[in-house]
């Protein structure tokens, strides 16, 4: 499955939490999503960062101000991650979906130190061949291309 491919499937199931994701869609989103909080936070957190360091450089005593620049960013950034965090969570749904378990092992992410971890193993983990309980296999789902 393609970078574009992937993103829009994600998308395009906005909140449905039935069905798997094979790995691709799955880790593809991830991306994109990651990349663009980098870029905001490139473009307006680290640039403010360096504006408060230098303030506080100049008037060591004095607190330092949280520059306009740093909270459009932090809007900014907020925004995307509510808008994007249906999708976000019935991605991670669908692939656990994928290796047949159930969505609620999303859960087992709120587990101090080493719930992300479970959770990030099992969307490593492949996805079980042929049909399971969430449906029909992603990956038997595509045709291949004719020579």
């Amino acid at each position: 499955m393609s970078f574009m491919e992937s993103i829009r499937t994600v998308l395009s199931k906005y909140a449905d939490f039935n069905g798997r994701a094979r790995r691709s869609e799955y880790w593809w989103y991830m991306l994109a999503y990651m990349v663009v909080v980098l870029v905001l936070e490139a473009i307006f957190i680290f640039p403010a960062l360096g504006q408060m360091t230098a303030a506080q450089t100049e008037n060591p005593g004095a607190v330092a101000e949280m520059p306009p620049m740093m909270v459009v960013g932090y809007v900014l950034i907020l925004i995307v991650a509510l808008g994007l965090l249906l999708p976000s969570l019935a991605v991670t749904i669908r692939r656990l979906h994928d290796s047949d378990k159930s969505g609620f092992f999303f859960l087992l992410g709120f587990i101090p130190f080493v719930g992300g971890i479970i959770v990030f193993v099992f969307t490593l983990l492949p996805g079980t061949p042929g049909p399971n309980r969430f449906g029909p296999d992603p990956k038997a789902a595509e045709v291949p291309a004719q020579a």
